[in-house]
């Protein structure tokens, strides 16, 4: 009898080695996943940290991520999204980058990013403001000219006129 239960403790040893391994491996796995940050994680990040070191007083649109400074209201009407708008901007990234600037430029709100179509409406004519756009609401995972993929965006813009 003792020939046949030395078999079954090393049967049992063994399935509860495999047990202990499955919990092991599983508990990596669920380590790994639960510490990586999505992107808009690591935007607000880097937001937050734009928004401390330039000393700003910003405001964040709604829960949306974006962020803004008005330094001049403008006047009392305000374009809408798909308004057609003529402005001075500095575009650069959180680093200060500059990738793009144009004077006097009319755009259509509706064919820019989600940022600008949000943010500009916040002024009148007149205005200017900061907009501090999570990459998700600027070209997200794209790659576009000299801005990296999933760049957080600031851009400077006076807003002239809209009609």
């Amino acid at each position: 009898m003792l020939l046949n239960v030395k078999p079954l403790i090393v049967v049992v040893m063994y399935n509860q080695y495999k047990i202990f391994s499955v919990l092991i491996v599983a508990l990596v796995v669920f380590t790994t996943w639960s510490c990586q940050k999505s992107q808009s994680d690591k935007d607000k990040i880097i937001i937050e940290k734009y928004i401390a070191d330039n000393n700003l007083n910003a405001v964040e649109y709604k829960t949306s991520g974006m962020y803004y400074v008005i330094s001049k209201k403008g006047g009392t009407t305000h374009p809408n999204p798909y308004s057609d708008v003529t402005v001075n901007y500095v575009g650069h990234l959180t680093d200060g980058t500059q990738f793009d600037k144009a004077d006097t430029i009319r755009l259509n709100l509706g064919q820019t990013i989600y940022g600008w179509q949000l943010g500009i409406p916040l002024i009148g004519e007149g205005g200017a403001i900061k907009l501090i756009i999570p990459s998700a609401m600027g070209y997200g995972t794209r790659k576009v000219g000299s801005i990296p993929k999933n760049s957080v965006l600031v851009f400077d813009v006076d807003l002239i006129l809209f009609n």
